[in-house]
């Protein structure tokens, strides 16, 4: 049975999906959750960072009166890896329509002693709440329809050193974008792919924390190749998603000094920006 027919045979909702177990915790305090990062979310060998926003986010969620977020704010201390880990929050205000509360993610080294992986600073509030005007300049990505796409399965041979994400995930990626892997970079910090869950899940607000984070880096398609690791990331959800697959835009304005910015763009099925992005990251050059 070919992929896509095999997902939707097998679709899963919300709550019962892969992503939804692998971001799961357990309360074993007030505000203090266990958790197992599953090896299943990682590149090469380190856990995906929109990933541990989403474990991260899930636990504020639980935490705060309010259950979407609405702006996130990441600063990736230390890289985490699979196993199990330790989130503690804190609520540091609450409103009528807004609750601000931070999260911290822990883990043990190899010699036992705790170590801050990520710390977290979230506004949560309702996004069904929300007022329906909307005033904008902002125009969906425009590029080929997914069946004129590609995949990580489309590629002649795996990725080096592994990178078990793209098995969770319905990644078809603007051929626009894709010099990088023909050997042939375009020299423009862009990418731009359809995303969704390999199973069906439909999106939710929590897993556009994941699909900000989820494409090659844009570094790729400038002649960079290697690991770029993320220092910090904000997400602003802007509202809740239609069902169906999303389009997610990145575009890289300046690489300098080691480090560049990547903005992203999240926009629905019905043709509305949900989410928006911004990430400062490492880049190993040489």
């Amino acid at each position: 049975m070919p992929e896509a027919a095999s997902a939707q045979a097998v679709r899963a909702g919300l709550g019962d999906s892969e992503f939804d177990r692998d971001t799961s915790l357990t309360r074993r305090a007030p505000g203090v959750y266990d958790t197992e990062l599953s090896a299943g979310w990682t590149v090469i060998s380190a856990v995906n960072g929109g990933y541990l926003l989403a474990v991260l986010g899930r636990a504020l969620a639980d935490a705060l009166p309010h259950s979407d977020p609405f702006s996130v704010t990441a600063h990736y201390l230390t890289a985490s890896r699979p196993g199990p880990a330790v989130v503690r929050t804190d609520v540091v205000r609450t409103g009528r329509s807004l609750s601000t509360g931070a999260a911290s993610l822990f883990q043990y080294d190899d010699e036992g002693q705790e170590i801050e992986r990520i710390r977290v600073l979230a506004s949560y509030g309702d996004l069904d709440a929300l007022p329906d005007d909307v005033r904008t300049t902002a125009v969906p990505p425009v590029f080929p329809p997914m069946d004129q796409c590609f995949g990580p399965q489309d590629a002649p041979a795996p990725a080096p050193g592994g990178s078990t994400i793209t098995d969770r995930l319905m990644l078809k990626l603007d051929p626009a974008t894709l010099g990088w892997a023909l050997g042939t970079p375009s020299g423009k910090g862009e990418m731009r792919s359809w995303f969704g869950f390999a199973d069906g899940r439909d999106p939710d607000p929590l897993s556009l924390l994941l699909a900000v984070d989820a494409l090659p880096p844009t570094a790729f398609e400038m002649g960079v190749s290697g690991w770029v690791p993320t220092v910090e990331l904000t997400v602003h959800v802007r509202c809740r998603p239609a069902p169906g697959p999303l389009r997610v835009s990145i575009a890289t304005r300046n690489l300098a000094g080691g480090f560049l910015e990547e903005d992203a763009e999240v926009w629905d099925s019905a043709d509305r920006l949900v989410a928006q992005s911004r990430q400062l990251a490492s880049v190993r050059l040489g």
